[in-house]
């Protein structure tokens, strides 16, 4: 049989009635219309939200905070200098070239280069962030360092 536009209908049990509530005693949801007999879950306009234990001190309320939670805080991929002598020297180093060796954990974060070890060769270096101290030695072995964005 040809499908076109004339015989196009939705597939069995796709479409069915919506149940109307509060619609009398024959109905199966009449009076209290499913939500049952008086309580906060009865009530018009109830929503639990998320974390809500029926009253009870929520768990992310009772458990113990300590320290600063900056939302502003920006996470970066962490590399130290001496990892950086895989490369040949004159190479240039991207975060793509850290993550295809595998030097980087989280590929979807700006790479920080930190000045942990000391840099054999010269090496063209592009990262988002550079310590000072990582600055210092790769313009000290004789490589150039470019920030991205």
């Amino acid at each position: 049989m040809a499908v076109n536009l004339s015989n196009l209908r939705p597939p069995r049990g796709s479409r069915h009635r919506k149940v109307r509530v509060g619609r009398g005693i024959g109905s199966k949801l009449g009076k209290t219309s499913g939500a049952g007999n008086k309580g906060q879950k009865s009530r018009k306009g109830f929503s639990r939200r998320p974390g809500f234990e029926g009253g009870q001190m929520p768990l992310h309320r009772r458990i113990p905070k300590r320290g600063m939670h900056s939302p502003f805080r920006r996470e970066f991929a962490i590399v130290n200098l001496e990892t950086l002598n895989a490369f040949a020297a004159g190479e240039v180093v991207t975060p793509e070239a850290l993550a295809a060796r595998g030097m980087v954990r989280q590929a979807g974060l700006p790479v920080k280069i930190l000045g942990n070890g000391d840099l054999r060769g010269p090496l063209i270096v592009h990262a988002h962030a550079f310590s000072k101290s990582a600055e210092e030695k790769i313009t000290r072995a004789g490589g150039k360092l470019e920030r991205l964005s």
